[in-house]
């Protein structure tokens, strides 16, 4: 009976931990863009999404990004799910943007992200990426 319980115990445990979803941490623009960071260098596009600015701009970016990604070797696709995250620095703007210059250790080419609060939540403006700041 005591192992009915047990193995009843942890199937109900194992259940809820399946059903649970990880929160988005957005409330500061270092792990909001680390979150972004690791979640596309990982390839799991739907946990990237929750941070990217929601505009028709940075969701046609970001759709590019998906698909660019999509072409790259297995070999490729692993080198950067493998990857570290190297923050070069972060550029405080105002209040509501910050820039972050970042490499991964795969590819080692510094990129720049610029995150923008809205709404207390910091969020990736993708275009920023490609466009520069024009």
């Amino acid at each position: 009976m005591k192992k009915i319980i047990i193995i009843v115990s942890a199937l109900i445990f194992g259940i809820s931990a399946c059903n649970h979803t990880a929160e988005v941490n957005k409330a500061d623009p270092l792990e909001s863009g680390r979150g972004f960071i690791e979640a596309s260098l990982q390839g799991n596009y739907v946990e990237a999404k929750k941070y990217i600015l929601d505009d028709s701009t940075n969701n046609q970016y970001f759709e590019g990004l998906k698909d660019f990604n999509s072409k790259l070797s297995y070999e490729e696709r692993l080198g950067l799910r493998d990857a570290n995250i190297i923050i070069d620095s972060i550029h405080q703007v105002s209040d509501s943007v910050s820039i972050i210059t970042y490499s991964n250790t795969y590819k080692n080419i510094p990129s720049k992200l610029k995150m923008v609060r809205q709404n207390k939540e910091w969020l990736v403006d993708f275009k920023y990426t490609f466009q520069g700041n024009q």
